[in-house]
């Protein structure tokens, strides 16, 4: 996976706290990363108020494709993009580059289910977060 296969990105500063015993960033640590990214994009061009929003997204998959590590104190970019757009759901993938790599770190793919916010029964996609997810769902092909 390549830069080219995303159009938006959000810059990620690694932190101290994010190495391991083993020096590179913890695989946990990943998946902070991930849902961070997502909920960046959902907020700031879906509008999500992640306070009072009566449907909010659920992450109820994911998983991580690790290829190359990377350590604190490097300057990181996650592309984001769209898979596939259901009526309640949505798969979003996250690619992890260091800073001037084409190549991806790490690739994440993770699946939001949107959830009535007072009772956790699952809902359509609110229309201004369906309009956000469209414009960086990529068609397969």
């Amino acid at each position: 996976m390549e830069r080219s296969d995303f159009s938006v990105f959000y810059p990620i500063t690694t932190r101290w706290m994010d190495n391991d015993i083993y020096g590179h960033v913890n695989n946990v640590t990943y998946y902070s990363y991930f849902d961070s990214v997502i909920n960046r994009y959902l907020i700031d061009e879906g509008g999500l108020d992640i306070h009072h929003a009566p449907a909010v997204g659920f992450m109820v998959s994911s998983s991580c494709q690790f290829k190359k590590p990377v350590a604190y104190p490097e300057a990181l970019d996650a592309g984001l993009k769209v898979c596939r757009i259901g009526s309640k759901s949505v798969t979003y993938q996250v690619a992890i580059f260091r800073e001037g790599e084409n190549d991806a770190a790490a690739i994440g793919e993770m699946v939001h289910v949107f959830v009535d916010r007072a009772n956790n029964v699952s809902v359509p996609i609110p229309g201004p977060i369906r309009k956000a997810l469209e414009g960086i769902h990529s068609q397969p092909g």
